[in-house]
């Protein structure tokens, strides 16, 4: 028979046992593995069967085990030391509050997804999975984060395969009392609530749930509550599913109404109200409205001067490398739910659509588009690496007109990784027996250092049989999940007596595990199936690969890339060595990363924001074999690892390019990766594999560190980001409003009329300076407001300036008798070859984080350079 209706009876624990259910709340559990040991020691079976949930684990423990540990003196013990631990952690001083300089008393955090920890299922890949880690970083910095996300009764979804390994999709309810978050509440005992004005004179409510996250607070919003109607209930279903309306109700619901949770979580917890709002992606980027409205309200701002307010202490980074995929909406679906009759209603609808259309060269006029938004509320924006920084500026150098793409205010962080989470036990031992526990753990949480020397004393014999420690249990671990999918795809028992056959701990192992959009590759290793056939069953050096990844639901190309990875991993002959696992997720993945040799990513350059699973299995001593995308472009040497050959030029046809760069992977194995693992030393050892496994966590570790990037986060963006909203009070916002307005009005009247230099020739001797004077037009504008800047450095052939360096000129008096301003600045030659100068003017306020912020530039005319006789562009 079926329930009627589901609950959730929690155990009552006896009084000495209370501290445990403190312990379970905290997900720090989920990254220490001293409490989790704790956890185990209460029933090893039942912790196997909740899969390392706490949460889980104490709702099932007899009542009659309790009493036992209830006396267990060593049991009580081990408690009282793991609760004092966590009570240290969470109060105590670390990184951030040794920090000297003013930093933010708190910083929000909004992100769509956060991968915490497998037992809270509410993230699907890369996004998350970094959203989470900064979080967890953020806890272990002492960084005042406050996270905010949406509570998806579904989560993303669970993956198995049919008998012809298509991919299907389940959606298991998930029962928040059953998850590690309770419902934040009123003095009074009722659920806190915030609520959204939808057309129609509806509203949509939602409870807040708080997962305490170390010391950091994650509120996650849910609107499955009685207050709604049918179709309010779902908006927080599903991550990533449904259509538009739902889409963008769910994005209102988590910029809007997150920003409105954090106001009330504040209120009744007494936590610093955030200076700093950060929105990772731009699924968030409606918080920036909400804010605008609280000062219209509360301080009595215009709109314009409430954006200045709101953009000084908004930090915004980008993780999407292409157009496709950034959320974008109909004008008219927006407006409809903006407005007198719904959301924001003292805010005009235009000035919302303004700040989300694509009003620049090869936008679609139609289009509101949230990245573009998040860019335009926020005056400090980053990529996730070097390479994706560039790629960033040239994607939306639309919106800063007039300006090279270097020029265009999107800086980068490299991403990094939470390493307490994914590092595995035996890999942590083996650091903390050469320098101690405590000095290991701070290696990996607040890092700082350039290197790990301390590496290079770890013997030869130690590594490698780590590294087979780690292989078996691999092994182990993929023929029992192989066997779970078999059963699940109909196999019975007499079919399955191969799989005991699968893998082998001795043979070079390699890892490919991600989402499966087509820019990732998944099959690219397919493309001559007889050649990786060939090494999959090389007599004396052959691999295996292990292979694991999640098409989105509506991608059905997605779903028939991992059907023909499948169909080739089902051949008998080669099934030995080649899987693919379904249901890839967190605990999947801290199983993968250290258990492989080789961890294998090969996207289309430069479409790889900035992956981070390299990353995770860099930190377990496996070796990356990559296309040089995201974050190997940065930090890829040939001491630790390989790169895999492009074919990127703009004429190559797609096809033959998947066939080069395969054939490159192809000849890498074989020539230089299999070798290299198989060949042995004088003591029986791969010496130079070795050695690669050690210049890895020498060099790589860390650099991949999420430590090292929350550091860069707080102080390159929230430091800068708190002091300019320090700054920007009411009249200040009032006088960069009107400021701003005013040069927009005229800087039709800007130009450069006339520009002489001192020298004679066209050739001139490394070392000397010249004198520029340059004649102005500033129509109704002085020169308070502008800088007249001498922009020089090598040209190509095409005279366009690379290398550029700007120096400001400075006016030699006042206006002549036509209004017209003369500047004169020295102009120094300090490079050889063909060099070449302009001059530009741009708008200049002290409260500006960029000269380009405006997107205003004036320069030369063609005319103008054309009479001048000298290289200006």
């Amino acid at each position: 028979m079926k329930a009627i209706r589901r609950f959730t009876v929690r155990p009552v624990l006896p009084e000495p046992l209370r501290p445990l259910s403190d312990l379970a709340r905290n997900l720090r559990w989920s990254w220490h593995a001293e409490t989790r040991d704790l956890f185990q020691s209460v029933d090893p079976e039942r912790w196997a069967a909740s899969d390392g949930d706490p949460v889980r684990l104490l709702g099932s423990v007899s009542p009659a085990r309790l009493t036992e540990l209830a006396e267990d003196r060593r049991f009580l013990r081990r408690l009282g030391t793991a609760a004092a631990d966590l009570h240290d952690y969470v109060t105590g001083d670390r990184w951030y509050q040794t920090q000297s300089g003013e930093l933010p008393a708190a910083i929000a955090y909004f992100s769509p997804e956060f991968g915490i920890t497998a037992a809270l299922p509410q993230y699907s890949g890369g996004l998350g999975i970094l959203a989470g880690d900064h979080l967890k970083a953020a806890s272990d910095l002492g960084v005042p984060l406050i996270g905010v996300g949406l509570l998806y009764r579904h989560g993303y979804f669970r993956q198995s395969l049919s008998r012809d390994g298509w991919q299907q999709e389940h959606y298991p309810v998930l029962d928040p009392n059953e998850l590690p978050v309770a419902l934040l509440k009123e003095p009074d005992g009722t659920p806190a609530q915030v609520s959204l004005a939808l057309p129609g004179d509806k509203r949509l409510h939602a409870r807040i749930w708080l997962a305490q996250v170390g010391r950091v607070p994650l509120l996650m919003l849910d609107s499955d509550v009685e207050e709604n109607d049918l179709g309010e209930r779902g908006v927080t279903d599903r991550l990533y599913g449904g259509g538009s309306e739902h889409r963008l109700l769910q994005e209102m619901l988590l910029g809007i109404g997150g920003v409105r949770a954090v106001r009330t979580y504040c209120r009744l917890t007494g936590h610093p109200q955030p200076e700093v709002f950060h929105t990772n992606e731009g699924h968030a980027g409606f918080l920036g409205l909400e804010r605008i409205a609280e000062l219209c309200d509360e301080a009595r701002l215009d709109f314009d001067a409430a954006l200045e307010s709101v953009r000084a202490g908004t930090v915004f980074t980008t993780h999407t490398p292409v157009p496709a995929g950034i959320d974008r909406f109909d004008r008219e679906l927006v407006a409809h739910h903006f407005g007198p009759h719904a959301e924001l209603p003292g805010i005009e609808v235009h000035r919302i659509l303004q700040l989300g259309m694509e009003t620049y060269p090869g936008g679609e006029p139609n289009l509101f588009n949230m990245a573009v938004m998040g860019l335009r509320l926020a005056q400090r924006a980053n990529g996730v690496s070097l390479l994706h920084g560039h790629v960033s500026r040239e994607m939306f150098s639309g919106l800063w007109p007039g300006f090279d793409p270097d020029e265009v205010p999107i800086t980068s962080v490299t991403n990094g990784v939470h390493a307490p989470t994914w590092v595995a036990p035996e890999v942590f031992r083996l650091g903390a027996r050469q320098v101690g526990a405590q000095r290991a753990d701070d290696a990996l949480t607040v890092g700082g250092a350039g290197r790990w020397d301390a590496v290079s004393d770890i013997p030869d014999q130690d590594i490698w049989e780590l590294r087979r420690v780690l292989r078996e249990q691999l092994v182990t671990e993929v023929r029992h999940r192989l066997r779970a999918s078999w059963r699940q795809r109909g196999a019975g028992t007499a079919e399955l007596g191969w799989i005991e056959g699968v893998l082998d701990p001795d043979v070079l192992t390699i890892g490919f595990a991600r989402r499966v959009p087509s820019y990732k590759r998944l099959t690219l290793m397919l493309r001559d199936r007889d050649r990786l056939m060939d090494l999959l069953l090389h007599p004396e050096r052959p691999v295996q690969i292990v292979v694991a990844g999640k098409a989105h639901p509506a991608d059905d190309g997605g779903k028939r890339l991992v059907q023909e990875l499948v169909r080739f991993a089902d051949d008998p002959r080669v099934r030995h060595r080649i899987v693919f696992l379904p249901d890839y997720g967190m605990a999947m993945a801290q199983k993968l990363y250290p258990g492989c040799d080789i961890w294998l990513n090969n996207p289309l350059r430069p479409l790889e924001a900035c992956g981070t699973s390299g990353m995770k299995a860099a930190l377990n001593g496996c070796l990356n074999l990559s296309v040089l995308d995201g974050w190997w472009d940065e930090w890829f040497q040939p001491d630790f690892g390989w790169a895999i050959p492009t074919a990127d030029g703009d004429g190559t046809d797609p096809d033959r390019r998947d066939d080069i760069e395969a054939a490159a992977l192809y000849d890498l194995l074989e020539q230089r990766v299999t070798p290299r693992f198989y060949e042995r030393g004088q003591a029986g050892l791969p010496d130079r594999w070795i050695e690669m496994v050690r210049q890895t966590l020498t060099l790589l570790g860390p650099k991949v560190l999420a430590g090292r990037m929350v550091r860069e986060y707080v102080e390159r963006l929230y430091a800068p980001a708190s002091l300019a909203h320090r700054s920007m009070d009411t009249d200040s916002a009032r006088e960069l409003a009107e400021w701003k307005a005013r040069v927009r009005a005229s800087w039709h009247g800007v130009t450069v009329d006339h520009v002489e230099t001192s020298a004679a020739t066209p050739t001139a001797e490394l070392g000397a300076t010249l004198t520029l004077h340059v004649r102005v037009g500033l129509g109704d504008l002085g020169p308070d407001d502008v800088e007249v800047q001498a922009v020089s450095g090598r040209v190509d052939s095409d005279d366009r300036i690379a290398d550029a360096t700007a120096v400001p000129l400075k006016p030699t008096g006042g206006p002549d008798h036509e209004g017209r301003w003369v500047y004169e600045g020295p102009l120094s030659l300090d490079r050889t070859g063909p060099y070449g100068y302009t001059v530009r003017i741009l708008p200049a306020h002290r409260l500006l984080a960029s000269s380009a912020e405006l997107g205003l530039v004036a320069v030369p005319s063609e005319e103008l350079v054309e009479a001048g006789g000298v290289l200006m562009r």
